[in-house]
Formats: structure tokens, sequence, C-alpha cells
């Protein structure tokens, strides 16, 4: 009703204006606290979720427990919950909100196996989630609940209504299991740590990890596997959940290695770790894992000192993030700013290159430092394609004393951009002996009358 009609009938009503992402936000942010009960959350439409606790529910006591404790932490938060268990997701959905409970614990029913037929026999046609207007037909032809439904043929329904309501009545009856959606991909193995008091000191929150690592140590050796990638998820009493990601530049499983990143991680979020009223729940997560090779140390019992830089990196990659630890692998490609390419130094895998050969003894090829983009020049040439015999950058002059090239770079036809022009490479040497990497764009007479001269880099 209108807000003026509704002071009218109660004047200390409290009003507030609707916000979709703040009701957004605050449905994501029940949806990882509701992680630890299973790792398969999805969301339900704009205000629920749902929950697969299948093989978890005996880590909480049993279903019954499970619920209880969920909706009694829910309700301390503030939330009005109506819940529910059933064999399949649109069964929960329907039971819960047209099931007639409330936000009691006692009140949520749980549908023993193979139950939901009858439980949902009761319900309104409005528990199918179908359109408004099959919804308004079916009430025309006096069908009100969904047991009136599930027994009408299937036949003459899909003639009148679609196969959809059809499925849609398969599923709240149990015949079918549609799978959902879940918000996070499920990790590969998980441990975790639950508190009967609610943990509030770091120190112990960091050995926690550590004994969870020793955990993941045992099922990774299982595998044969080490992590590559690593999450610690903090979930505090009060509904707040907090995540940490490492990542590692080999596979590993040594569980001090695991809690010396973290460590590291930790000291240096921007937005340190708040423990608040507590954590009561800590889980450790393999995210990404990769085959363990072992390798054979030397004499003097050291590995390969491959892993030393590995620890390296990944030290620097947890303090400062994977994004400002790079290095660089060539391409297959003679265009000077296409060969080399910065990735992040966690990543193993290379991409292929061609072997670039050079004499012994011979000038390098290219320079040191290339500018991207190339920086254009103004130049003197004795004819149009030859090399320059004086150039200005940066309001200086520089009269060229020696010149090398040209060495000819054509645009690569199968991804070159419209305008794309041949190359002209010079190598030349000024008279203080600075050395220049020129081009020049474009064939003279052939691609364009007026080629523009580019510096590319500087030689050491």
């Amino acid at each position: 009703m209108a807000l003026a009609d509704a002071r009218a009938r109660h004047p200390d009503i409290r009003t507030a204006d609707h916000d979709p992402a703040a009701d957004c936000a605050c449905l994501d942010a029940v949806a990882d606290w509701c992680d630890r009960y299973t790792p398969l959350v999805a969301l339900d439409g704009a205000d629920g979720l749902t929950l697969d606790i299948t093989g978890c529910a005996h880590l909480f006591g049993g279903e019954t427990a499970l619920l209880q404790q969920a909706l009694r932490a829910l309700l301390r938060q503030g939330f009005a919950v109506r819940a529910a268990i059933a064999g399949n997701g649109p069964a929960a959905h329907a039971l819960a909100r047209f099931g007639g409970g409330d936000s009691g614990t006692s009140s949520a029913p749980i549908v023993p196996p193979g139950g939901e037929a009858e439980a949902v026999r009761p319900l309104p046609v409005a528990a199918l989630r179908a359109e408004a207007e099959t919804q308004a037909a079916l009430h025309r032809m006096g069908l009100h609940a969904i047991g009136e439904l599930a027994d009408r043929p299937r036949a003459p329904l899909a003639a009148r209504f679609g196969a959809d309501l059809v499925d849609r009545l398969d599923a709240l009856l149990g015949r079918t299991r549609p799978p959902i959606a879940p918000r996070r991909p499920a990790p590969l193995m998980t441990a975790e740590r639950r508190f009967a008091e609610p943990l509030t000191d770091i120190d112990a929150l960091l050995a926690t990890l550590a004994m969870l690592a020793g955990d993941l140590k045992d099922m990774l050796e299982g595998r044969g596997q080490g992590a590559r990638a690593l999450e610690a998820a903090f979930f505090r009493a009060d509904g707040q959940v907090r995540r940490c990601t490492v990542e590692t530049a080999r596979a590993l499983r040594d569980p001090d290695v695991m809690a010396r990143l973290f460590r590291e991680r930790l000291e240096a979020l921007a937005d340190p770790l708040d423990p608040g009223f507590g954590f009561d729940t800590i889980r450790l997560a393999v995210l990404r894992a990769a085959p363990f090779g072992t390798r054979q140390e030397t004499l003097a019992g050291r590995t390969d000192t491959a892993d030393d830089l590995a620890a390296l990196v990944e030290r620097l990659a947890a303090r400062v993030g994977r994004t400002h630890v790079l290095r660089f692998t060539r391409r297959d490609t003679h265009v000077p700013e296409r060969e080399a390419l910065a990735l992040s130094a966690l990543d193993t895998g290379a991409l292929p290159a061609w072997p670039r050969r050079r004499e012994a003894g011979a000038p390098p090829l290219r320079p040191l430092c290339l500018f991207d983009p190339p920086q254009p020049v103004e130049t003197l040439a004795a004819v149009p394609d030859g090399p320059p015999i004086r150039f200005r950058w940066r309001r200086v002059v520089h009269d060229v004393v020696r010149a090398e090239g040209p060495e000819r770079i054509a645009p690569e036809w199968w991804h070159a951009a419209d305008g794309d022009l041949t190359r002209d490479y010079f190598r030349v040497e000024d008279a203080r002996g600075r050395r220049f990497w020129l081009f020049r764009a474009g064939l003279y007479g052939h691609e364009t009358m007026r080629p523009r001269w580019y510096l590319h880099g500087l030689f050491a």
C-alpha cells in the first residue's frame, strides 16, 4: 500500500529505502557464512539459499542438529529464517516458503528420503514457481494444491501448459533431482577445526593453520599431488567470513612452508584480520593441485637450487601479490614488442619460442630497453630509404657517426591491425658514443610517400 496509508494505520511503522545492491551483498555474506556447512551453496532467488548437504550432515550430528544449529546462528545474527531439508532443491524450496514453518528451530520440516511426494501435496501451486499466467490458469481450472495437480494425467498438462510445468512438478514430487549451481567451485580437499569457544588470538590461529596444513599433507600424499593454490577461510562468530589465498610456484606439501606463506600473507594484508568476537571455525582448502615429483638430492644433501628460487617467489607473491612478481618468456614472433611476455612468476608453464642464435662476439640484436609505444623522432637522411644522418629526440639533436642496417621486419599478416607497415631498423651511434635503435615505418614509394621514424630502444 501507499506509505501514507500505512502510516495512517500504523503511526509507529519504520521504513527504509529499498537498496537491491545492499540486499545482494547481504545475501552473498550469508552464503559465505553457510560455507561452513557445505562447499555447495547456491543462490535461490533474491532472498534464498540452497545448500547441498549430501555427505556433510554427519559432521554436525545429523540433519536435525545441522538445521537447528544453522537456524539458531542466523537468528542470533538478526535474520528471520525459514528452512527445510528435502531430497532435492525444488522440494526444499517449496517446503521452506510454503510449508507453514516459521523462524523457530522446531517447525522447520525435514523430509525423509523418498517422502517428497507426500510432503508437498498440501502446498499451493505457487510452489511450482511457474509464471503468473500459468498459476492463474490453474486456479481457474480448480487446481489449487500440488496434490490436485499431481493426480492429473501428464499428457493433458503438458499439452496445455508445456513440458516445463511437468518438469517442475516432477522435481517437487522428488522424481527428478535438478542440480544446483554453486557460487564457488568445490575445493579439491579441505581440513577444518571448529572451536567450542571462539578463537581470538592470532598466534593460536596461525598454529591452527599449521595443524590443518599437516592434515592436508596426508591427503596430498595419498593422491600423489602437491598444492599449487591454498585458501584459508576464517568464520567469525558474528557471521562474517574472511578468506585468504596463497599460490605456490611448485607443487607443495610441506606444512611449515604452507604456514609460513599464510603468515606472510596475513601480515601483508592492507585490511588486517580482525577476530572481532572470535573465529568459531577455520578451514584450509586446496584449490588447485599438481603432480608431486620427487627430486634426487646431491651428495651435499641439497636438492636443485630451483627450490630456493621457488621459495623466494612464493614469499614475495604472498606479501605483494601474484601480479607484482613477474617473469618474462619469449614468444614465437619477429615483432620486437611482442617477443617478450610478462607472466606471473607463479605460473610455471612457458609458451613455445623459437631459439635465436647469435655468433660469439657479435653485437646484440635487440636493446635492453624498449619503449612501449615507440617514440616518434625527427630525422634527416641522405636518401629517403637510407639510414639517418641526424635525428632529434626529446628536443636534443643527435649526429649519427655510425649506422648498421637495415633489418627489415614485415608486419604479421595473420593478426596485423589495419595500418601496420613494414619496418626498417637501424642501429646507430651518435658522436658521444650513445647507441640507439631506430626504425622507419613504411616502404618509401610503395606503402607511403612520407615514412615516419621512431626510436624503439636504447642499447647499454
